[in-house]
């Protein structure tokens, strides 16, 4: 079939990207779903700082690509050997497919399965190949997902089936933001009631932690960002105290209101200089989580030392360290309930054929998410 799909056709490109066009949108053709696979016609698709990484060069991958990783829609079709998916059926797009036979699969980490990991770093499905054809040249999926488009073929291992009462603008940003900063807080953070944390970079990601936060019972949520307006609605949703990490005296001024540093800090920014706040911000005994993709040559340096001698520690949640069968209903239910207001992440509806726009945007920090609606 033919679809209109937004095609990534150089890594590294100069912005303003509305001027310099990096991403094409153009006519591409799409194969059916073969073994294990289901065609979605996507409802809506959030714009997320993992994609800019992949535009601006911090995360090359393969080229030309159709881009997008967080979304949701509507299956159309299954191919043969699926059992749990019907047309009809409302998905949200997870962008780690899982196989349930690797070691990590097995150990009850889908997030870090082996061949999907193989599969997204080559830029084809899990189940081999790409799907994606544009006059007879082969296009790259983009984390198994590549839903900056009309429709896409997936793994079924690659959604998570919902209600369909659930607004599908709303389920998308549940595939990323969600289920990456309120994972990190639950999974990997072990954020508790009565406990003090710190969230520094408050994009959708992070502004998800900070709401995820205040419903785990965090008495101190400190939320860190060098933008006013993000960390006004940080406020809004459930910080209890912002800082300026641009003023001179940031850190200090954390540890004062901390008495000493936080339980628990966690960094979404993909930046070592905040994620090496982060670290100095928590106290002795105290946890650091990244869920960052920082460009693959930067380095970190910390005292070797802290690790022992004041017990810190410091780990990567990827995906929320996230089981998203389990999780998504989960983050779901605390959204119908009011405790996850995910709607207030949404920054404007955007059309396909302005993503280039949108990224600028997303770069200038103008924006928490963008939300492509398709209908």
């Amino acid at each position: 079939m033919k679809m209109k799909a937004a095609v990534l056709e150089e890594i590294g490109r100069p912005g303003p990207y509305a001027e310099t066009r990096p991403i094409s949108v153009c006519e591409v053709d799409l194969e059916g779903p073969r073994d294990g696979e289901v065609l979605i016609k996507i409802a809506a698709a959030g714009l997320c700082h993992s994609d800019l990484s992949v535009v601006n060069g911090d995360r090359p991958r393969q080229l030309p690509l159709v881009m997008g990783h967080e979304s949701a829609g509507v299956v159309q079709a299954v191919g043969p050997d699926v059992e749990r998916f019907e047309p009809g059926d409302h998905v949200i797009t997870v962008f780690v497919p899982s196989c349930g036979h690797c070691g990590p699969c097995r150990s009850g980490r889908p997030a870090l399965c082996e061949p999907g990991a193989a599969a997204n770093n080559s830029g084809l499905l899990i189940g081999g190949g790409s799907r994606l054809r544009r006059d007879g040249e082969t296009l790259y999926h983009m984390t198994g997902v590549s839903c900056f488009a009309e429709y896409a073929v997936v793994s079924q291992n690659s959604i998570v089936k919902i209600d369909s009462a659930i607004p599908l603008d709303i389920a998308a940003l549940m595939g990323c933001a969600v289920l990456t900063g309120a994972g990190a807080v639950f999974n990997t953070g072990d954020v508790c009631p009565g406990c003090s944390t710190a969230v520094v970079g408050l994009g959708g990601v992070g502004l998800s932690a900070v709401m995820a936060a205040r419903v785990a019972g965090a008495e101190k949520i400190v939320a860190v960002d060098i933008l006013p307006d993000k960390l006004e609605l940080a406020r809004e949703l459930g910080a209890t105290h912002t800082i300026d990490s641009s003023k001179e005296g940031a850190l200090e001024e954390l540890r004062e209101l901390t008495s000493g540093g936080v339980d628990t800090a966690m960094d979404f920014t993909g930046n070592v200089r905040a994620l090496r706040f982060a670290y100095d911000a928590t106290r002795r005994g105290g946890a650091t989580v990244t869920a960052g993709l920082p460009n693959p040559k930067a380095m970190l340096e910390i005292p070797a030392v802290g690790l022992t001698g004041e017990e810190r520690t410091l780990k990567g949640s990827y995906l929320g360290s996230g089981v998203p069968s389990r999780d998504i209903p989960r983050f779901l239910a605390l959204h119908t309930q009011g405790r996850l207001p995910v709607e207030r992440l949404m920054t404007e509806k955007i059309r396909l054929e302005d993503i280039n726009e949108g990224f600028d945007r997303l770069h200038a920090g103008k924006a928490i998410r963008q939300v492509i609606d398709f209908n």
